[in-house]
């Protein structure tokens, strides 16, 4: 049975950049499934914010048109079907077009789908879940420093004062073959935060869980996380896309 709750998205420009290259979205289907997901466009002005439009609009489309899923194995392949068209569609506009060439974007998604989340993975836009003393990060960024990292060859600090900490080895329109990971996790009813780097490179997890963890509206939620991220310096676009349970009396 699909866990019911609230749900919502936004992005916010930040304090430092020109654009807004950010893309986020929250929408539910017919059947109550909902999904989540945060862009993180790259490549300059234009280019990353036509690369993160391109994800939403094709993720939008497809996900208000699917056909009913009744198992999980369609929801898998409705994945690999959209991450891939993503892909092509981004792929082939910064092939075909000097004005876009070298553009991209992550995309980070949630599925919840019959008391399971799909959680989708490209590049390093993060997906977390809130637990009773902290927030647990359900994705890998796929970065040159969390690679270094897994090999052992830095530790933990290192990572995060690393001047490659930025370097992503995967991302949307990298190649035309797109590789994305898909964990599926149970719905144990508990909150999910999917966010652009401008959010968790401007706040702390303290700070994060700290306002998950409130008793405010998800709106207010969502608009206390754009703040302290900007109050830290909004160094980069923040995007924010959420789901939290019915709270029960």
């Amino acid at each position: 049975m699909q866990a019911k709750g609230r749900f919502g998205s936004l992005t916010d420009i930040g304090l430092v950049r020109k654009s807004n290259e950010d893309k986020a979205l929250s929408l539910i289907d017919a059947q109550g499934n909902v999904l989540l997901c945060v862009c993180d466009g790259m490549g300059g002005y234009m280019k990353g914010d036509f690369a993160s439009k391109i994800a939403v609009d094709v993720i939008n489309a497809a996900f208000k048109s699917h056909i009913k899923w009744i198992f999980d194995f369609q929801v898998k392949m409705w994945i690999s079907k959209v991450v891939k068209s993503i892909n092509y569609s981004v792929f082939s506009e910064s092939q075909d077009s000097e004005r876009f060439a070298g553009m991209g974007t992550t995309l980070c998604m949630a599925i919840f789908f019959k008391g399971k989340i799909f959680v989708v993975n490209v590049g390093d836009s993060r997906a977390y879940r809130l637990e009773s003393e902290e927030i647990v990060q359900l994705t890998k960024d796929q970065t040159y420093v969390q690679y270094m990292l897994n090999k052992g060859e830095i530790d933990e600090q290192e990572k995060l004062t690393s001047k490659d900490r930025h370097a992503l080895m995967n991302f949307i329109g990298h190649d035309k073959d797109v590789n994305y990971t898909l964990d599926v996790i149970k719905n144990d009813s508990k909150t999910i935060l999917l966010c652009s780097d401008g959010l968790y490179n401007n706040a702390t997890d303290k700070q994060i869980f700290s306002a998950l963890a409130s008793s405010e509206r998800l709106d207010q939620k969502i608009n206390t996380l754009i703040g302290i991220a900007n109050a830290n310096g909004g160094s980069d676009n923040i995007a924010i896309s959420m789901w939290e349970p019915y709270k029960h009396d």
